[in-house]
């Protein structure tokens, strides 16, 4: 017993020398600590930077803070796609905690436009400190920690003040399915001792690393869109409390210093965000920044890089809410310790800055929350005592085919808290309102801009992405207000039919009832040709694409296949119309040649090193998700592996694909002629031409005959923006889309915004029945583009073509159908070439 006792106090006496200097290596100037609060170290069982802490550990941390601390509560605001917590750990005084309610109630009294207040300096900044939206950039989730600790265990005299004036919510980790997959790299990688060299695995992760979520999104693009739970759950906290300031922690190259805000000059003309926020007080803020890293050394950088047109980022979105949005960048470990040119990078030296900020985040909060309570009262009143553009008063939408698709963009609307009116089959969204900034964000577009170099996307009109058609309205012409979109789909319930049941396929729902119906063993053809049939509702018109069900054919009783299409009814909540007649009022007849049996989808997209895991994420959440279809996703490396035979489409995104050498090319190329199907999106459609797969060619800018040309002298310090200038970040333009193509079914009209980022440029097919998509002479929608690439490459351009190969074909879309799973406008093209692919027969055409 004696030795055990001697052996523990050796350990002890070990081990709480490295917390106590981990403790004041982050945090010696916030002493004294209440001793009842556990540190994140002694709670851990190790040193902060020792090793990266996983997200379950993160919340089990603060669980703890908020059982033992009457400075804190906890709230669960959503769950990941792997099912993993998502929390926001409230902290203030023990009396702000306690009238938390109260004061939510006067806080957000100052976002009422039709309120006034006058307490500013009465009630506590609401402050939120967001972290870890990118997986792999770990550090900011471990100063969460400490800065929690901090504000609940200090007891000095800074602290207290900072918790008295200020609540602070705390999200450690915005991204966990990300963070958790980084965590597991690093930490398996961890040498002891540590490796530096930058060669190391623990710094080079393997596809498709940490950065993004479950379905490889980056989810810092999300905050608009909207797409994932992670977004949805943020947005409707977020909307719930309206915080005065919002922090954006993220990581960037090891070489690298610090960044904080200001960014460079904003991008856009005609900046939506109010000139206030991004002048005055990103410069009222700068001060506490350089101050607070001035002091322990560090080096940093402003206003020379990133932007925040993009209204989606995490240090943009909340610009646009009255509050004010912060970035953070810090130079990156990638592990634990890493090589660079000035020496070695710590984990806990990238740490440190992250907490530093935070801290001093708070005290600028703090010490300016009257300014920032008078901006987002200012900002909110704004929005509704504006003067509109002249005429512009509201916009009018709805698409008369397709109610599933209007109820997923007024989910959209209604997400971002935008008041949408109901107006007979239409909907109306009045200007004046106190999200006017957001309906300018939806609904505007832009033609010039001040800096042509965006550091993402320059083209974000949501009404395009949904290919909503939309015009300006008075907006007297308001009726119902719409709250929510539960009851806004309305079928009349399909009747018991001895013959036959058509499904429109104009519906945005009908691809994924159809899979549903071919999983449950039905019988399915498609109308290749438009038809009205008299059906138990009455005449109905029925479009191209449109899928027949025939009772008789089918191996099952009519009141099994009544049962099914029942349940694909309620599931999908789609257009299904019972016929008892075969004859129909118009077009052609259901025995008709033009209706062709449809085979059940096999599919494989390719994954793994070289390929875009953005794109191919976009695919696996599209069938997932929407159609709930199952996909393969096949490691590039196991290629060899593959059965091709089993597959009836191969999706390949954006890629190098060097893997794929020629023999498996051609590979490829057979299966293809065999009669399958091989869809490339993007940068892949230009590998499959330059590999000579399909006899298609890119777009050359026309030959400059000028004899004797002279290159114009140009200073070097602009390269980076010249050369900037022409990469196409993201752009909306229209198309001419042939609506009787198979690839064309279930659309109305020819005319249809696509989403473009990316240089692949296309030339038309010479088949003159293969261009399926091509750029109308103003094709310019949304965003910038540079004339040259305009000019020359765009214009001439096919978006989307079918190029014949041996008894199958291949489906080359020049731009991406799936953009960012938000183009529900152009996710048809790509569910018809999976869908319908197979019975494209592109006609031979003798020259």
């Amino acid at each position: 017993m004696k030795l055990t006792h001697q052996i523990k106090y050796i350990f002890l006496a070990c081990i709480f020398p490295i917390f106590s200097i981990a403790q004041d290596y982050f945090y010696k100037d916030k002493q004294p600590f209440n001793s009842e609060i556990p540190s994140p170290e002694s709670f851990l069982g190790y040193s902060i930077g020792e090793q990266h802490t996983r997200h379950d550990q993160i919340v089990a941390y603060f669980i703890k803070l908020a059982e033992i601390s009457d400075k804190a509560s906890i709230t669960i605001y959503g769950k990941t796609h792997e099912n993993r917590k998502l929390v926001m750990l409230t902290v203030s005084s023990t009396q702000n905690i306690n009238n938390l309610s109260s004061l939510k109630e006067q806080h957000l009294t100052f976002t009422d436009p039709n309120k006034t207040a006058t307490n500013y300096d009465e009630i506590p900044v609401f402050v939120q400190l967001g972290y870890n939206v990118h997986g792999n950039e770990p550090s900011s989730a471990e100063a969460a920690m400490l800065t929690a600790y901090t504000l609940i265990a200090s007891t000095s005299e800074e602290v207290t003040q900072y918790i008295e004036n200020a609540i602070v919510f705390i999200d450690p980790t915005i991204n966990p399915d990300g963070r958790d997959r980084h965590t597991q790299w690093a930490n398996q990688f961890k040498g002891s001792p540590l490796v530096s060299d930058n060669y190391d695995a623990e710094h080079n992760e393997m596809w498709p690393r940490g950065r993004t979520n479950h379905y490889w999104f980056d989810l810092n693009r999300d905050w608009l869109l909207g797409i994932n739970p992670e977004s949805k759950g943020k947005l409707k906290w977020y909307h719930e409390w309206y915080p005065n300031v919002v922090t954006d922690f993220h990581e960037m190259g090891t070489n690298s210093t610090y960044f904080f805000e200001p960014m460079k000059p904003i991008g856009s003309q005609d900046p939506i965000m109010p000139k206030e926020n991004y002048k005055d007080l990103n410069n009222l803020f700068a001060p506490y920044f350089s101050s607070a890293l001035d002091n322990i050394g560090s080096f940093y950088f402003t206003k020379e890089a990133f932007d925040g047109t993009y209204p989606g980022y995490g240090s943009s979105y909340p610009d646009l809410q009255g509050g004010l949005a912060l970035l953070f960048e810090q130079a990156s470990s990638r592990g634990h310790l890493q090589d660079t040119d000035y020496g070695t990078i710590s984990f806990p030296f990238t740490i440190r800055n992250q907490y530093i900020s935070s801290i001093a985040t708070i005290k600028a909060a703090v010490e300016n929350r009257v300014v920032l309570r008078k901006y987002q009262q200012d900002f909110f009143k704004s929005a509704v005592n504006t003067t509109l553009k002249k005429g512009v008063n509201a916009y009018e939408f709805g698409d008369l085919y397709d109610q599933n698709r209007n109820k997923a963009f007024i989910d959209k609307l209604l997400l971002h808290k935008i008041k949408v009116y109901k107006n007979g089959k239409r909907f109306v969204v009045p200007v004046k309102q106190p999200q006017q900034r957001m309906v300018q964000t939806i609904f505007e577009t832009y033609t010039k801009y001040r800096d042509s170099v965006f550091y993402d996307a320059s083209a974000w009109s949501l009404a395009n992405f949904y290919n909503m058609k939309y015009k300006v309205v008075p907006a007297t012409n308001l009726n119902e207000q719409i709250s929510t979109t539960d009851d806004l789909v309305s079928f009349e319930k399909t009747e018991k039919s001895n013959y036959a049941y058509i499904l429109d396929w104009d519906d945005y729902n009908a691809p994924a009832a159809l899979y549903h119906m071919q999983s449950q063993g039905l019988k399915v053809a498609a109308a290749f040709k438009p038809f009205s049939s008299m059906t138990s509702v009455g005449e109905k018109n029925f479009n191209y694409g449109s899928i027949l069900i025939p009772v008789s054919k089918q191996e099952k009783t009519s009141d099994e296949v009544y049962a099914i299409i029942k349940e694909t009814q309620n599931k999908f909540n789609v257009p299904v119309y019972a016929t008892n007649s075969g004859f129909s009022t118009n077009g052609i007849d259901l025995g008709s040649r033009n209706f062709q049996k449809l085979d059940t989808p096999k599919a494989v997209l390719l994954v793994g090193d070289g390929v875009s895991s953005y794109e191919a994420g976009e695919v696996w959440h599209l069938l997932d998700t929407r159609v709930h279809m199952p996909i393969t996703k096949l490691q590039i490396n196991d290629f060899d592996r593959l059965p091709l035979e089993k597959y009836t489409t191969m999706v390949m995104v954006s890629g190098g694909y060097k893997q794929l050498d020629s023999l498996r090319q051609k590979k490829i190329k057979n299966w293809v002629e065999q009669g399958n199907t091989l869809v490339t999106i993007s940068r892949a459609s230009k590998w499959a031409i330059d590999k000579k797969i399909v006899k298609e060619n890119l777009t050359k800018k026309p030959k400059d005959t000028t004899k004797n040309k002279k290159v114009k002298r140009l200073p070097y310090v602009d390269a980076g923006e010249n050369i900037g200038r022409e990469r196409l970040g993201g752009a909306i333009f229209e198309v001419d889309l042939d609506i009787t193509h198979p690839l064309g079914f279930g659309y109305r009209n020819r005319s249809l915004p696509v989403y473009k980022n990316n240089e692949v440029f296309v030339v038309p097919s010479e088949n003159p029945y293969a261009t399926v998509a091509k750029y109308t002479n103003n094709a310019h929608i949304d965003g910038y583009i540079s004339i040259d690439n305009y000019e020359n490459y765009l214009k001439p351009s096919a978006s989307l073509i079918v190029s014949k190969l041996g008894g199958g074909r291949v489906i080359l879309f020049a731009d991406n159908p799936n953009f960012r799973g938000s183009w529900y406008g152009t996710n048809r093209l790509f569910l018809n070439a999976l869908f319908l692919g197979n019975h494209i027969n592109v006609p031979k055409v003798e020259k």
